[in-house]
């Protein structure tokens, strides 16, 4: 019988609300969230219960209800004698999972850069100059971070809540491969001169030009997770 993963090394844990009562249900699920979103957790390392809890200070009750609501989320898995897992895809999945990503935008996109308002610009355009940044100092977490939240600054004036939302779903399942931590500095160059070129159009009000740069910039993105190490434990190999 396969033996139980243990528990990788973790970051310090957000304190809770309240120190004198603990750690609640939802604090748990939503630090669980993090830690697996941010890569804390990578694919298919193991969460086993009671060192969870005593990470937590908590029983394993509360840890369980809250891991079973991720299964719902797609970030974890349970398998019979190994436990609760970060779920792990497949490299074909993944691929998947971005053409998923890159519809859903498109249609956010198409709606939000006509009712976008200054505000929404500038919360665009300061996660633009956090990934400038990173690019400029290397930084492959930072600037995987932050492409995110410049998608969905992008994405969320739309106000197709739902949409948006089901977008948020697709990129959480993706997260714990942390995709441009494995990509090469130029890479992450090319890329990131796509994002100026999508904030120049959003900015401008010109859906035409940015719907083309963001389709240009999931061509170059869906070869770039193509590219990805298969050799790295990033993915499970796919049932024969």
């Amino acid at each position: 019988m396969p033996s139980r993963p243990r528990l990788p090394r973790l970051p310090e844990l957000t304190p809770p609300h309240d120190p004198g009562r603990g750690y609640s249900q939802r604090e748990i699920l939503d630090e669980l969230r993090r830690l697996i979103l941010d890569g804390n957790v990578p694919p298919g390392a193991g969460l086993p219960l009671r060192e969870l809890a005593d990470r937590f200070a908590v029983s394993v009750i509360p840890l369980r209800e809250s891991l079973q609501t991720l299964i719902g989320e797609g970030l974890v898995e349970h398998r019979a004698n190994l436990g609760y897992r970060v779920t792990q895809l497949t490299a074909a999945e993944l691929r998947e999972l971005y053409i998923v990503r890159e519809r859903l935008e498109w249609v956010a996109l198409d709606a939000a850069v006509a009712v976008a308002t200054p505000e929404d610009h500038d919360l665009a355009a300061a996660a633009h100059a956090r990934m400038e940044q990173a690019v400029r100092e290397d930084d492959s977490s930072a600037f995987h971070r932050e492409s995110r939240t410049f998608h969905l600054a992008l994405t969320r004036p739309s106000g197709m809540a739902r949409l948006v939302h089901m977008l948020e779903s697709a990129w959480n399942i993706t997260e714990p491969v942390q995709s441009m931590v494995h990509v090469d500095a130029r890479h992450r160059v090319e890329l990131h001169a796509d994002h100026g070129r999508m904030l120049a159009a959003f900015r401008a009000g010109d859906a035409r030009a940015l719907l083309a740069a963001a389709e240009l910039h999931h061509t170059r993105l869906n070869h770039v997770v193509a590219q990805l190490p298969t050799d790295a434990g990033l993915f499970i190999d796919p049932e024969p």
